[in-house]
């Protein structure tokens, strides 16, 4: 029997529990997505810093060993005039590419440079290249190969004398690639008795593996090619230029910024660098349409010690440090940029940027059309002759 004064427990309304159900259910969909927002923003951040392979970006699609001609699927970086090169399986792993024969919307035949034989098979996934030289040797120059003692260790190095020794390049690669990107502008320099040495650095597939096995950038790169030019000095060199491509621009100016050596850095010269990492890693998410909360929470990752067992990178990367837009009144090597408006991978507007903010120290060539580290298989000739005019209005053009 109830006592005097109590009151039974009355069942909630219908709405209340439709309100309760329907916020569990928001709290729950809220959870899923900021959970979905956070694996996504790890991931993307990893793969920044990961190491990658080569991935195939065309296909093969007509082999012709009789009229040597090749036809390709139709991208912005297959239908480009010049000369180039293509990463294949089968019978054959590199073949070089010449001029466009012809085109049509969705392929592209161009003359083969590298003989292939009658009975070649080569599989349709391949991977197309601004290389052109994949092995020192094509350029019938002397050169022995080095180790640059490092940090991390012995890294490989190419090493082609020219002149008295008293010029060195240093050539830096740029992020998933090895040194034989560089290969291209050891000719160049040779012509001009300038000494080219051709680098590896950390976790690039050649030089040792760093603790995390991550690149940082250009935070921690550029002490291997500092180790470089403290090889050449002791070598006899007494001027040191830098060039770097791509990730390898980062890691010049990081080394510009912070070497030991700097009284001996004589300039840099940038081909299609990364300046401020910020613009490049929006610009690529932009182009794979992520979503931009995830691209801004990616950035943050990478900057952020608590993201780091999650990204790997043994550490936060420190992008304030990275964008030299930011930090161009420290700069005091001349510069010169050779940069695509084109680009399509590192967009030259922190490079126009750069130009703007060091007009004493900076200058650049822009280029259209010629698309990622290209410039040269585009037009070699002017890629060329800017390099020489660069360096012997620095006085750099050998002795």
């Amino acid at each position: 029997m109830r006592a005097a004064g109590s009151r039974a427990a009355r069942p909630a309304p219908a709405y209340a529990l439709g309100v309760r159900a329907a916020l569990t259910v928001l709290s729950l969909g809220l959870a899923a997505a900021l959970g979905a927002l956070a694996t996504g923003s790890v991931v993307m951040a990893r793969r920044v810093v990961t190491p990658s392979r080569r991935q195939p970006d065309t296909r093969i699609l007509a082999l012709d060993t009789a009229a040597q001609t090749i036809t390709l699927s139709r991208t912005p970086d297959t239908e480009l005039p010049g000369r180039y090169g293509l990463f294949t399986t089968g019978t054959s792993d590199y073949v070089k590419l010449g001029s466009v024969l012809s085109e049509d919307a969705t392929s592209v035949k161009r003359k083969l440079l590298t003989h292939v034989g009658p009975d070649a098979r080569l599989e349709p996934d391949a991977a197309f290249s601004g290389w052109y030289f994949d092995h020192p040797e094509q350029l019938h120059l002397p050169f022995t190969p080095e180790l640059i003692g490092s940090t991390v260790g012995p890294c490989p190095a190419w090493l082609f004398p020219a002149g008295d020794g008293d010029t060195w390049v240093i050539q830096v690669h740029g992020r998933g690639t090895t040194r034989a990107e560089c290969l291209r502008a050891v000719p160049v320099f040779h012509a001009l008795g300038i000494t080219s040495l051709v680098v590896s650095y950390r976790n690039d597939g050649e030089a040792p593996r760093s603790r995390t096995g991550t690149y940082a950038l250009g935070d921690t790169e550029w002490r291997d090619v500092d180790a470089a030019v403290g090889f050449a000095r002791r070598r006899g060199a007494r001027r040191v230029i830098v060039m770097g491509w791509s990730m390898g621009g980062a890691i010049a100016l990081q080394l510009s910024l912070n070497s030991a050596h700097g009284d001996a850095i004589a300039g840099l010269i940038l081909e299609s660098p990364v300046v401020d990492w910020r613009v490049v890693l929006q610009f690529q998410a932009r182009a794979e349409r992520v979503p931009a909360a995830m691209s801004r929470f990616a950035i943050g990752a990478l900057q952020n010690e608590w993201a780091s067992p999650l990204t790997r990178t043994g550490g936060a990367i420190d992008l304030d440090r990275l964008d030299v837009v930011a930090r161009a009144a420290e700069l005091r090597h001349p510069i010169l940029i050779l940069h695509s408006d084109d680009d399509g991978f590192v967009p030259s507007d922190a490079s126009h940027s750069l130009v703007a903010a060091r007009p004493d120290l900076v200058q650049m060539q822009v280029f259209e059309v010629a698309r990622h580290t290209k410039l040269w298989n585009y037009d070699q000739e002017r890629w060329s002759g800017s390099i020489r005019s660069w360096l012997a209005e620095q006085g750099l053009a050998g002795d």
